[in-house]
């Protein structure tokens, strides 16, 4: 976890293929701890063609179905399903926009969001921005994006910059 922080969380992100892989990492966590998925992350990119959405959206019922006796991913046939679904909307998205990332990044100006906190224990589930986007991400047909994913969505991709004020990381893009 270390590691993930130092490294990754918080830091922006503007490939899409990532910003798919954080969202459908996110949407898997639901329920479950974040280390829990870390460990899984690397069976989720080949369970799910490295995260490719054009890939993932032609994804059959039996391509599904095989993935639920995948041991190496969250066996969740609503979380699977969704994963594929969300492909879909995540094409449509890149179509009207012309990237995932402007979308995304649109929500927050285009520039990263940086609190002021001292500790992770004044960290929010959920902001006015994070119910915003699972709204409009929901509208537009995904799933497994309400408002308390959708902020740690927006936390590991560094549109939010909730690092400590006391941490290394704070500040820095």
């Amino acid at each position: 976890m270390i590691a993930y922080h130092d490294r990754e969380w918080g830091r922006p992100v503007h490939d899409d293929r990532v910003l798919f892989e954080f969202i459908t990492l996110e949407g898997a966590q639901a329920g479950l701890s974040w280390e829990t998925i870390l460990a899984k992350r690397e069976a989720y990119r080949r369970a799910f063609s490295g995260f490719d959405p054009a890939k993932v959206a032609r994804y059959t019922a039996a391509r599904r179905a095989k993935l639920m006796h995948d041991a190496g991913i969250v066996r969740n046939r609503l979380k699977i399903d969704s994963t594929v679904t969300n492909a879909a909307a995540f094409l449509e998205v890149q179509k009207e926009f012309g990237s995932f990332d402007r979308f995304l990044w649109d929500f927050a100006g285009g520039r990263p969001i940086a609190s002021r906190h001292r500790s992770s224990r004044e960290l929010p589930a959920r902001t006015d921005l994070s119910d915003r986007l699972g709204k409009e991400l929901k509208r537009r047909g995904f799933r497994f994006v309400g408002t308390t994913i959708c902020y740690a969505f927006l936390q590991a991709v560094g549109v939010v910059n909730d690092h400590s004020v006391d941490c290394f990381r704070h500040g820095k893009r």
